[in-house]
């Protein structure tokens, strides 16, 4: 008999608060766009109508890194109103002078842990795609617990999705992908969206390539998306 996934263990955090000094560039970002672009932590529901000052479909990332990927994808879906949480100041500030020199005014950030994001600022059913790009492998096997996407995590995401809602996963590291192909294909709430045999969704147009993943690329390392939608 299969046992039941453990609950998620908040005391055990899929990142780690990194040493960075922001540039000049990046402090002064926060202090000429932070008022615009950045949304407070709060342990309440926020309205994300208000938040962007219009009704539109939202996207939540999770951990955007220096946010190049978030301003190209922002800028090539105006439509699309975009939710980016990041922990880390550097990448904030990054983001920030990228949404303020493009003038992308469909990019609001929170700078805190996504989990509890999800769990106090946003309401069930209230998100219409998450993007998790390359996150942290933990690559050492002692160490995978630490990865985020487990079942428990994923649960969480699914309730959050209105119907029809996708999350859009991407790593380069195979035994990662393998783990978010098995533990996304196992959550209820989900069905994939491609029909390639492997269960890797063909990189969608929308997601650039990276330097890094251009990098990466180069020297023959892979890259997997896994796509799925809620049901």
């Amino acid at each position: 008999m299969q046992q039941p996934d453990p609950p998620y263990q908040r005391t055990i955090r899929s990142f780690v608060i990194r040493a960075g000094r922001l540039t000049t560039g990046q402090a002064k970002a926060f202090d000429t766009f932070g008022a615009q672009f950045l949304i407070p932590y709060q342990a309440t529901p926020l309205g994300l109508s208000a938040a962007f000052g219009r009704v539109a479909p939202t996207i939540l990332e999770i951990g955007f890194g220096m946010g190049e990927a978030t301003a190209h994808i922002a800028s090539s879906r105006p439509g699309d109103n975009f939710l980016c949480c990041e922990v880390h100041a550097p990448g904030v500030g990054a983001l920030l002078k990228r949404v303020g020199e493009q003038s992308l005014r469909n990019v609001r950030i929170i700078q805190h842990d996504a989990v509890e994001v999800l769990d106090n600022m946003l309401a069930d059913s209230s998100l219409d795609g998450i993007h998790i790009f390359f996150p942290d492998p933990w690559h050492k096997a002692r160490h995978n617990k630490r990865r985020l996407i487990q079942a428990p995590f994923v649960a969480k995401l699914a309730s959050k999705l209105t119907a029809g809602g996708r999350i859009h996963c991407a790593t380069d590291w195979q035994d990662y992908a393998e783990q978010i192909l098995a533990v996304l294909s196992r959550e209820p709430a989900l069905t994939n969206t491609t029909s390639n045999a492997d269960g890797y969704a063909d990189k969608p147009d929308y997601r650039p390539l990276t330097k890094f993943e251009n990098r990466g690329l180069k020297l023959g390392h892979g890259v997997w998306d896994v796509v799925f939608k809620k049901r």
